[in-house]
């Protein structure tokens, strides 16, 4: 799977300048995870023989005005490269089987960062849509704020976070710049139906909405262009577009949750015509998001 970054340049008086989607790999899951089924997770989870073909592990670069934002930080390589990098045991099956992964030496953030002329010191603020494995790797790299919303953070608490999906050792680590965020209330029409929101730059140009679901904490990222349609990042909240559309639940998650947040979506997506969904492992990302540059003639 390629890792050639791609950027989409905005208007010169834009405050978004351009927005960029790079790769940190790519990952396998089982046609349950990406489509759902009716099936208990770890009964699919444990037992499911077919794989999915490799799809990426996106990352988006947003170069605004005053700072470089990214959505979300990829998966570590240490992942494929380091045998203690997962817990050990039954915990460390259930990660062996929800998902098999290919990280280059290429293919890690800063790296990535690198073919957009930038490193992992240039970044301003990270916003963590969830706080699983491969929205966290590029985390220990960044010295730049770190959004993060105090429910999902919660889910680092309590008994075995491990066994929930969150690894904490990869997580709280020394010296990071953790913001958690709080969501004001809206009367945006632009944001209808979500009345609740966090303005990441004080312009109106970056927005975080809550979108729980696939976790209790999850959030997307609406990046609103002059003169180009918006764009809506949503971490896993679907796994394709298309699924989305269509009003396919993902296996991964509070199903009620994800119905009525992805209800919510749609509902966006019919008021702001044009609208770009990105979720993070969709396959048609990188292309969506070039037919987005396309200006009317």
């Amino acid at each position: 799977m390629s890792t050639e970054a791609i950027r989409v340049p905005a208007g010169t008086e834009d405050p978004v300048r351009a927005v960029s989607v790079i790769s940190t790999g790519s990952v396998e899951i089982h046609p349950e995870h990406a489509h759902g089924t009716k099936k208990p997770l770890y009964w699919w989870l444990l037992t499911s023989r077919r794989w999915l073909p490799p799809r990426p592990i996106n990352v988006y670069v947003v170069e605004h005005a005053d700072g470089l934002v990214l959505f979300d930080t990829g998966q570590d390589r240490a992942s494929v490269t380091d045998p203690s990098y997962f817990p050990r045991g039954l915990v460390g099956v259930v990660y062996d089987r929800l998902a098999k992964f290919r990280i280059g030496a290429d293919e890690t953030l800063d790296a990535q960062l690198g073919t957009l002329g930038y490193s992992v010191d240039d970044v301003d603020k990270a916003v963590i849509s969830h706080l699983h494995q491969d929205h966290i790797g590029g985390i220990p790299q960044l010295s730049g704020e770190l959004l993060i919303t105090p429910a999902e953070w919660g889910e680092l608490s309590g008994f075995s976070p491990e066994a929930r999906g969150f690894l904490r050792a990869h997580i709280d680590v020394p010296g990071r710049r953790w913001k958690h965020i709080t969501f004001t209330p809206t009367d945006d029409p632009g944001l209808a139906p979500f009345t609740e929101m966090y303005d990441v730059m004080g312009d109106g140009s970056i927005v975080l909405l809550p979108t729980p679901g696939h976790t209790p904490g999850s959030m997307s990222m609406l990046v609103r262009r002059r003169d180009l349609p918006a764009l809506l990042m949503v971490g896993d909240l679907t796994y394709e577009a298309g699924l989305l559309e269509r009003r396919r639940l993902p296996g991964v998650g509070d199903r009620g949750e994800l119905g009525r947040t992805t209800d919510k979506v749609l509902a966006l997506a019919e008021r702001r015509p044009g609208l770009v969904i990105l979720p993070a492992h969709d396959p048609t990302a990188t292309q969506r998001l070039i037919a987005s540059s396309r200006r009317p003639a």
